[in-house]
């Protein structure tokens, strides 16, 4: 039987839509799938305006709080899809990403978008599987 959770922490931020920040499947194994992550601060709620590094580092900070929250670690990333508003920040996004994705290297797309919720300058999402 396939069981489905919808994953809520306060550790990152409120959804902004409707959407959840993660939906946990387990059939055996468990599979998590983590709605794009933008650079708000849980705990004040306000949006990182720095450079693409600390937008990047609150982004990703946010992910690994949902992962957290189902019971999964970065260790456990499959797939990660990023989008930048600007590509030409690729470079100073990557140093950063490794710093957290560097050992586990999960399968990634990286693509330019026209714009972001709340004209960020990332979003970030991933799909975790663990047991």
């Amino acid at each position: 039987m396939i069981k489905r959770e919808i994953i809520y922490t306060e550790k990152a931020p409120q959804p902004i839509g409707p959407y959840s920040q993660g939906i946990l499947v387990e059939n055996p194994s468990k599979i998590l799938f983590v709605s794009g992550q933008i650079p708000i601060n849980p705990e004040t709620g306000e949006l990182i305006k720095g450079d693409i590094k600390e937008q990047a580092k609150q982004a990703i900070k946010n992910l690994i709080a949902v992962l957290e929250a189902a019971g999964a670690k970065v260790e456990d990333v499959a797939k990660v899809n990023v989008y930048l508003d600007d590509i030409n920040d690729f470079g100073e996004f990557n140093k950063v990403y490794e710093e957290y994705f560097g050992k586990s290297k999960p399968a990634r797309a990286v693509v330019q978008v026209a714009k972001l919720p709340k004209n960020v300058k990332i979003e970030i999402e991933a799909i975790a599987i663990f047991e």
